[in-house]
């Protein structure tokens, strides 16, 4: 890799270790600036997962007062987390990329649309269910099928995945946007971490440690940006991003694939 290449790579780690701690889908910049370098798909999409891993760290670091005292919660979801990813990352290594791309831009619409009503259906099922501390009895199976799903298309291709996790979170789960969106850098750091491991174990051969590193250097300072950005956000503000992005997420996948 040239030193340009490898500048190149590092900038766009920066851009998107940002835009993960934030929103999400910040492998909608690596991936494509890959591909445009000349990397084969597969190779691309296997070396910018494990090097997204450090960002996703810091930016789950970042979040650490806003998760604070919600362990129990998080001890609950990030097993269904690491399932899921698992499952998505041999199902990269055993399908064909069309077989499971074809529903992505429906996975984000579906996100986005739950990001959108999500405190609608919060208020709604508060109404009918008093317990909070136990949760509405037919919103927690639900939030783990759904944690279950976007764990695997995490472990699959991960871009958007942020999207599809506030989505859940916004709607099936308790807590300010913020909160939320320090469950959702976790949960998508716990969803790389162990579809990294699988690649590493069974993959090796479409692992550039090149690209590894220069992306882990960009998208962990990254995620310390966008963590320090995206606290700072209000709600309002927050979900508009989340919602410009996603759109933009379907537009790149659809049309620009």
């Amino acid at each position: 890799m040239s030193v340009l290449d490898a500048l190149l790579v590092i900038l766009a780690g920066v851009g998107a270790g940002t835009i993960n701690a934030i929103v999400g889908s910040g492998s909608l910049i690596t991936f494509p600036a890959l591909l445009v370098l000349g990397y084969p798909a597969v190779t691309a999409n296997v070396s910018n997962n494990i090097g997204m891993v450090a960002g996703g760290l810091t930016a789950s670091f970042g979040y650490r007062r806003e998760l604070a005292g919600h362990g129990r919660q998080l001890r609950r979801l990030v097993p269904v987390s690491m399932l899921g990813s698992t499952i998505g990352a041999v199902l990269l290594l055993v399908l064909p990329a069309k077989a499971f791309s074809a529903i992505v831009p429906v996975l984000i619409l579906f996100g986005l649309l739950m990001v959108v009503f999500g405190g609608r259906i919060q208020a709604w099922a508060r109404a009918r269910h008093h317990d909070e501390a136990a949760g509405p009895g037919w919103q927690y199976p639900a939030l783990l099928a759904g944690i279950l799903i976007a764990g695997m298309y995490g472990g699959y291709f991960g871009a958007a995945q942020g999207v599809i996790l506030m989505g859940l979170l916004s709607t099936l789960a308790h807590g300010d946007l913020q909160t939320l969106n320090g469950y959702k850098n976790v949960l998508a750091t716990t969803a790389n971490s162990l579809a990294a491991v699988v690649f590493i174990v069974f993959a090796r051969e479409h692992i550039n440690w090149w690209v590894v590193l220069w992306i882990a250097v960009g998208t962990f300072a990254g995620g310390l940006i966008g963590a320090s950005v995206g606290r700072r956000l209000p709600a309002p503000a927050l979900r508009a991003i989340i919602i410009a992005v996603g759109i933009a997420g379907i537009v790149k996948i659809v049309w620009f694939p």
